[in-house]
């Protein structure tokens, strides 16, 4: 399951990364983020300190690589973020 919601979220952001489409950029952050938040509650809270820390950078990096244009320090799944 996380496999595959990390593989759907490198998609969307790989058939963004021509246009830069911020916005749709930070909708595929968004969705990635929730589909964990789900994932956590209905498997016990799974995610663990170490893992949020790896999941989090994640999902920031990739962003980053595919031209997503925000501040350094910024958390970029924090807004929506349980885990």
């Amino acid at each position: 399951m996380s496999d595959q919601a990390l593989d759907t979220y490198l998609h969307q952001l790989i058939a963004l990364q021509e246009t830069k489409d911020s916005e749709r950029m930070m909708k595929a952050v968004e969705e990635v983020v929730v589909r964990f938040n789900e994932m956590n509650e209905a498997n016990g809270y799974f995610i663990e300190t170490m893992e949020r820390e790896e999941l989090a950078d994640f999902i920031d990096k990739a962003a980053r690589l595919t031209g997503l244009d925000i501040e350094e320090d910024e958390d970029i799944t924090e807004e929506w973020r349980e885990w």
